[in-house]
């Protein structure tokens, strides 16, 4: 059953939190004293998850992206003195430029075909009002995504709306935040792994890392409201995100049973991380921390005793 066995690990989006995701993989790594990658078959990330899937595709170790992560935070989100919450309303709330500079650092000139694993990042195309993925060419039918940058490709999955502006550097396309379809990418995992791979259901399992699940109370407003109340305090975006991720995850299990999805996703209070909280790094690699030590048992339990065959791109 092992040799039949397909390991996907999902990263869910969500900002500066990926620290969270990066930090509870690095613990992972240090505590059984494994590469978490070679557990794994397939690799699918949103956003924030995206970055660091395609970090793990090429080799970096999961410790190293946290500190990508402590050090270019700052000047991505930067604050600009309290400045940005005006400047939000109107347009773009940062520069692209930080993050951009901060992913060709990391990237360099790899390529998408670079990758030892398979990967699959999601993105959303504004100008074709159409999803968009970058897979790898793990199949004979994807020829053109092995030859994108991967700093591109992190740029188009991390172009939320409202806080960057779109990416306009593959094909020119208007790239946006994968986000805004698959910010819990499960799913994705799962199609691409059945439907392009032909792997059974029965043989999948996913593991799914969450980025902190805010739980907050809702106003009685949005019962009667119109654009302003559901707009004014975020309501909207936070609960199409969530309401999304909760419907993956039940769909994921439903396709692949209870025992064959496993996802760390910690409850938190509302006002405990947002997107863009880099002051509060120290917060999130904490919750890791703990997280971590409470659940990794369930991960050595379910995960750790495969091995996923070495990946070999298919040459077109």
């Amino acid at each position: 059953m092992d040799e039949q066995r397909f390991q996907i690990l999902s990263l869910d989006g969500g900002g500066i939190k990926g620290l969270f995701s990066a930090a509870v993989l690095a613990a992972i790594e240090e505590d059984l004293e494994i590469n978490v990658v070679d557990r794994f078959d397939l690799i699918t990330g949103t956003s924030t998850g995206g970055i660091i899937a395609l970090g793990l595709g090429i080799g970096m170790r999961p410790r190293e992206i946290v500190e990508f992560y402590i050090s270019k935070g700052p000047a991505i989100f930067n604050k600009m003195w309290g400045l940005r919450w005006w400047q939000h309303w109107i347009r773009r709330k940062y520069s692209q430029t930080p993050l951009r500079n901060a992913l060709e650092s990391c990237f360099n000139d790899k390529l998408l075909g670079d990758c030892t694993k398979r990967i699959v990042i999601p993105s959303f195309s504004v100008g074709d009002d159409d999803v968009y993925l970058f897979r790898t060419p793990h199949d004979k039918r994807l020829r053109r995504d092995k030859k994108v940058p991967l700093w591109k490709i992190a740029l188009a999955t991390s172009a939320a709306p409202t806080f960057f502006p779109s990416c306009r550097h593959v094909d020119r396309l208007r790239l946006i935040d994968g986000g805004v379809w698959a910010n819990n990418p499960s799913m994705v995992g799962v199609v691409e792994a059945y439907g392009t791979l032909g792997v059974p259901l029965n043989a999948i399992k996913v593991f799914s890392i969450g980025t902190t699940d805010a739980l907050a109370s809702r106003k009685k407003r949005l019962d009667w409201g119109g654009k302003l109340p559901w707009v004014t305090g975020n309501d909207a975006v936070d609960i199409i995100m969530r309401g999304q991720s909760i419907g993956v995850n039940n769909q994921t299990k439903f396709l692949l049973g209870q025992n064959n999805v496993i996802r760390w996703d910690p409850k938190v209070a509302a006002s405990d991380f947002s997107l863009d909280s880099v002051g509060k790094v120290d917060a999130l690699i904490a919750k890791a921390a703990h997280y971590s030590r409470i659940h990794i048992p369930k991960f050595e339990e379910v995960f750790a005793d495969h091995i996923a065959e070495e990946f070999i791109p298919i040459k077109s």
